[in-house]
């Protein structure tokens, strides 16, 4: 599945903050706590709590997001399918990185260890 410039640019000017309470909603009702998404959120990122809460509240979209964000060396290592897209084959660079941080939320609702949603050894 091939996303369009039409798909790249809708999810560009998404906010972040339109789409964190989702995160929350979805990793609580699987029994996951907010400190974890907090930690996947920081290990894709490099962004603290506060980072988050500041671009929440500037209202930044997920271009602004990433532009400021310090992209982990291991995130290319995130694989599989997400929403019909593989991470892999995606070949728009900020959409893939959203299409990251979709997936690390997923691994994270899933029930999935710490260590292999991290990607550490």
């Amino acid at each position: 599945m091939k996303a369009t410039p039409e798909h790249n640019e809708r999810m560009a000017k998404m906010t972040f903050a339109s789409v964190y309470p989702h995160y929350i909603t979805k990793i609580e009702r699987k029994g996951r706590n907010i400190e974890e998404l907090h930690h996947v959120i920081t290990w894709l990122t490099g962004f603290d709590v506060d980072d988050m809460q500041r671009l929440i509240n500037e209202k930044a979209t997920f271009e602004q997001f990433f532009q400021q964000a310090n992209l982990n060396p291991n995130a290319h290592l995130i694989k599989g399918s997400i929403c019909g897209y593989r991470i892999e084959d995606i070949e728009n660079p900020l959409t893939r990185q959203i299409r990251y941080l979709d997936k690390l939320v997923d691994e994270l609702a899933k029930g999935k260890p710490m260590e292999k949603i991290l990607r550490t050894t």
